[in-house]
């Protein structure tokens, strides 16, 4: 897999979606999804909003990397929620 496809939203194995750490932001879900990285984690999430019956999804991928999953995840969790606060439903109108 291509280091573009992996910033991009396109991981596979080295993806994990953790849906039990997932949590209920100001009506969104953020599902924090870090990947490994050789010996690093890289910051993801993917941030999802039901409008008008229809299922919104955002991934994020950030630059930051952290050594322990733990520690990505919990940073994860934050930067969605920062991403959330400054865009709001706009996070989704931008493709």
């Amino acid at each position: 897999m291509s280091i573009l496809s992996r910033l991009f939203g396109r991981g596979g194995a080295d993806a994990p979606q953790s849906a039990e750490h997932a949590e209920e932001y100001q009506g969104f879900r953020i599902v924090p999804a870090p990947r490994k990285e050789g010996g690093v984690w890289r910051i993801a999430a993917r941030i999802e909003r039901d409008r008008g019956g229809e299922m919104k999804v955002h991934e994020l991928v950030r630059a930051d990397t952290l050594p322990d999953e733990e520690a990505a995840r919990a940073a994860s969790l934050a930067k969605a929620r920062q991403v959330i606060d400054e865009q709001g439903d706009g996070l989704f109108d931008q493709r």
